[in-house]
């Protein structure tokens, strides 16, 4: 893919696909037999089964999944530096071939206060589209 914006992107959609598919697969996986049946015996459709009973029951679980991502990707992108992407990892490897710790440590500090809005900002989204009967926890 060259350097720059391109591989920088496809190797962070590629670190992420894993949390994301994994929680995915857990969250529907982990929906009792009981609630699939009872579905069934209202006469539900597979899709119907899907996306009325699985899917809301398996959201806290997806959201975890893409928020983990989010910030593993927010992390990981300092790396992208190294192939020409630039941002924040552009000035911690600058900072650290000049030894300059100052600026090491404003791309660090960035970087990290970057994780945790997005984090935030996932939590708000989580609570957001979570059916109520299934938040474990109030914002």
């Amino acid at each position: 893919f060259g350097i720059g914006f391109t591989p920088s992107v496809v190797m962070l959609f590629l670190y992420s696909l894993l949390p994301i598919l994994r929680n995915t697969y857990t969250g529907i996986n982990e929906v009792t037999d009981e609630l699939v049946l009872a579905a069934r015996g209202m006469g539900m459709t597979n899709a119907q089964i899907i996306l009325k009973v699985q899917m809301p029951i398996a959201t806290p679980i997806i959201i975890a999944g893409i928020r983990t991502a989010s910030v593993i990707c927010v992390g990981t992108a300092t790396l992208a530096a190294l192939i020409g992407f630039g941002g924040l990892g552009s000035l911690i490897y600058r900072g650290i071939s000049q030894i300059k710790i100052d600026l090491i440590v404003t791309g660090a500090l960035f970087s990290a206060l970057l994780a945790l809005a997005v984090d935030g900002l996932f939590s708000v989204i989580e609570y957001a589209i979570t059916p109520k009967g299934l938040r474990t926890h109030t914002q």
